[in-house]
């Protein structure tokens, strides 16, 4: 069995609007992107919803699960308080979708510096790719590290794996595990987003992957 979980709820995801995306922002574009990947850590919200993961995948998994989880700090904090004393490697092949220089820009921001690409972000969101070094798109950067993790996973077949990750990593890691275009799940998180703390759950058999439900947290 494999369990994607969305990281518990973080600092930015509680203050987005109103502490990190600044107009004009106070930080460069690598220098936001350090702070997203190593300072932002959770919100009290999100140490009770990793309460919440503890007694869920203690039902939901067998002893001795596999545990990966992204190398930013709000996602290996959620493995280590919802999965305590077990080990965890960390991978960026979970990582959240790198916007380079963008990195918490307003769209405001985004479009006076770089107009040039204003209708592309308009029209396709996470398919764009973002200026500057290590910028990189859902339809392709991302969505190649999501092939790459579950690849991977066909020689851990014998045991649970856990993958604490983020909102736009699961949308490309859904894209590969159930065999649908990146476009047509990007359209349904428009509508419907993976909440923090969310678990979907997937069966491996015959070399395949099956969706088999989600668990919520309450709050």
């Amino acid at each position: 069995m494999l369990f994607l979980v969305r990281h518990a709820e973080s600092v930015e995801n509680a203050t987005k609007y109103t502490g990190f995306y600044e107009n004009p922002r106070p930080w460069s574009g690598p220098a936001a992107h350090v702070l997203s990947r190593d300072v932002v850590g959770l919100t009290p919200r999100g140490f009770v919803q990793c309460l919440w993961l503890r007694e869920t995948l203690r039902d939901l998994t067998r002893p001795g699960p596999a545990i990966r989880a992204s190398q930013y700090r709000r996602a290996r904090d959620t493995a280590a308080l919802a999965l305590p004393g077990l080990p965890c490697e960390v991978t960026g092949l979970l990582n959240e979708q790198h916007y380079g220089a963008a990195t918490y820009m307003t769209k405001q921001e985004l479009y006076a510096t770089y107009p040039e690409l204003a209708e592309d972000r308009r029209s396709r969101k996470h398919l764009w790719t973002p200026p500057g070094p290590g910028g990189e798109s859902l339809a392709h950067g991302v969505l190649e590290r999501a092939t790459a993790f579950v690849d991977g996973l066909h020689t851990l077949s014998a045991r649970d794996v856990v993958a604490f990750t983020h909102h736009t990593a699961i949308l490309a890691l859904r894209a590969v595990l159930e065999r649908r275009p990146v476009t047509e799940l990007v359209d349904e998180a428009r509508v419907c987003k993976t909440p923090n703390a969310a678990v979907l759950i997937y069966e491996q058999a015959d070399g395949l992957f099956h969706a088999r439900g989600t668990a919520r947290p309450d709050r």
